[in-house]
């Protein structure tokens, strides 16, 4: 194990719930962050981050410390978040009704808000895995062969699937117009 986190995850394991509090403290920003990439709601991340945490708890005598601490807590967001997705139903802003808040009207790009708001809703109508994929590869960095860890797919299932779920996300943007209003076809 890792330095501090070692300590900490030993200490827990003993009984000591300020261990476990530090590690939550440690790493609660990054978790959030994982988790916004999943829903653009605060209160659903928060609900999400918990959730995370209470499943590493859970889990934590299982942790082997091969890897940094933040790895396995990663693995956990996936599938937490996975989850979040198969449960949630698309009832929330369909995708006209975000590109109704946009100014296409104007000659310059929307803005990084806009931006977010046009991606996530593309991303809120593909299938679970679709996202899922583009999620962790697009948004938080992630290697095929990351993504294949995280998930338990093979690399070229991943590779697979993104190619799938790109072409499904052109094809909803170019359904909607969106490339056109956004100007980037004339």
């Amino acid at each position: 194990m890792f330095g501090q986190d070692a300590s900490d995850i030993r200490q827990c394991l003993d009984g000591d719930q300020e261990a476990y509090a530090r590690l939550v403290e440690r790493y609660q920003g990054a978790v959030a962050r994982r988790m916004m990439r999943f829903t653009r709601d605060p209160n659903h991340c928060e609900e999400l981050v918990q959730t995370v945490f209470v499943r590493a708890y859970c889990s934590l005598a299982h942790y082997r410390g091969k890897g940094p601490f933040l790895h396995w807590l990663s693995a956990i967001c996936t599938r937490v978040g996975y989850s979040f997705g198969n449960e949630r139903r698309q009832g929330e802003v369909t995708l006209a009704e975000h590109l109704d808040r946009v100014d296409f009207t104007s000659d310059c790009s929307p803005n990084p808000t806009e931006a977010a708001e046009i991606a996530h809703a593309l991303l809120g109508h593909l299938p679970q895995s679709d996202r899922l994929v583009l999620t962790l590869i697009y948004l938080e960095g992630c290697s095929t062969k990351e993504v294949a860890q995280r998930t338990g797919w093979n690399r070229a299932m991943v590779k697979m699937r993104a190619l799938r779920a790109r072409r499904k996300i052109k094809a909803i943007a170019e359904e909607n117009n969106l490339l056109e209003k956004l100007g980037w076809i004339r």
